[in-house]
């Protein structure tokens, strides 16, 4: 099976979806460039996840009409368990956090409880069931299996990470239609789930061609690769597909901060870590203030996604007095792709000379 008959894309490139970064626009630019554009829908509100497909609906059937590529749009969707709040776990990283909140001037008492980001479930299932998605995919594993028979029911493809071989089939068993092997190189949240354990985690030129012979769905190769060569190189590894996310990270479409930006295109962006530090679960970023200070994985953290309260408010104050100390710089072990160009030529230049 070639890309085409997979996804109904032109080009092997499928964009990472990034919550935070982006929005509708990289993921229209990308798929009407030819490749899977991507939207993450993990931390929209009803609203915003009504308001962004109502868009994308809009822009791909003005860009139908007019000629152009109609590349599917890839939904993306967190599946953890919500979990259940510890007020003593949540005081005591609190008072781990008090010489930074003094600093500031926080007083913790006023930091309100955000919404975080939201597992997949009926109520989101029955706002994208009206636009007939034609990609889906899942982070963390995959939602329950009414969830998952109901998605199925659509007609989607299915599409979610693993990180492990063991990951992969129990993936292939549940009935994806392929599988995402996401190398320990790639920025932000691992997709890791049937384990806690970091040391599982392996890059993406050992994991891929170990994946793609135990499995019989496609495979697309992620982490890492950030170039024509990379992707050139994952192919003849087995992969029908990379996907890249932090080469997109400076592209125009993007809604990258500028303390970002800036970071990305520093010396301090050839040192990332798997930090716990900002949503509770690891996620590769460059290391800042806060990571170098408090250690990347710090114990102390509650459970994901609880752990961006608290610090959420410290990201607030510094991000305005232009400093990056408490942001979650995302991003990946090879920025040597990022550019500052649109997200259209950087998808073409990936897959140039294929």
């Amino acid at each position: 099976m070639n890309i085409k008959g997979f996804l109904d894309i032109e080009l092997p490139i499928v964009q990472a979806p990034m919550a935070g970064v982006q929005d509708h626009k990289l993921a229209l630019a990308v798929s009407l460039a030819g490749g899977l554009g991507s939207l993450p829908c993990a931390m929209l509100s009803a609203d915003d996840l009504n308001s962004e497909l109502a868009t994308i609906k809009l822009q791909m059937g003005k860009a139908g009409q007019m000629g152009q590529i109609d590349s599917p749009i890839n939904f993306n969707f967190f599946c953890h368990t919500p979990p259940v709040a510890d007020v003593g776990r949540e005081s005591r990283w609190r008072v781990l956090l008090k010489p930074y909140f003094d600093e500031y001037g926080i007083n913790a008492k006023d930091i309100l409880a955000s919404p975080g980001r939201a597992p997949f479930s009926h109520e989101v299932a029955d706002i994208i069931e009206a636009y007939s998605p034609r990609v889906v995919s899942f982070h963390f594993g995959l939602p329950s299996r009414d969830l998952l028979d109901r998605v199925k029911a659509w007609g989607s493809t299915l599409l979610a990470s693993a990180t492990t071989i063991q990951e992969a089939l129990w993936l292939e068993e549940q009935g994806v239609d392929g599988i995402i092997a996401q190398g320990f190189e790639a920025g932000g949240h691992r997709g890791m789930f049937l384990s806690e354990d970091l040391s599982t985690q392996v890059g993406t030129f050992a994991l891929l061609p170990q994946i793609v012979g135990r499995v019989k769905v496609p495979v697309i190769a992620a982490g890492g690769i950030a170039d024509a060569q990379g992707v050139s190189a994952a192919l003849s590894l087995g992969a029908i597909a990379v996907q890249a996310g932090t080469a997109y990270l400076l592209c125009s479409e993007t809604k990258t901060s500028q303390i970002h930006r800036a970071a990305l295109k520093s010396a301090n962006a050839q040192h990332t870590a798997l930090t716990n530090l900002f949503s509770g679960r690891p996620a590769r970023g460059i290391v800042n203030r806060v990571i170098r200070e408090l250690g990347p994985m710090n114990p102390a953290t509650p459970e994901f996604p609880l752990a961006g309260t608290a610090i959420s408010a410290l990201r607030k104050q510094a991000e305005g007095s232009g400093s990056g100390d408490f942001t979650p710089l995302w991003c990946g072990q090879n920025t040597s792709g990022c550019r500052e160009v649109s997200a259209s030529e950087l998808t073409k230049g990936l897959a140039a000379g294929l």
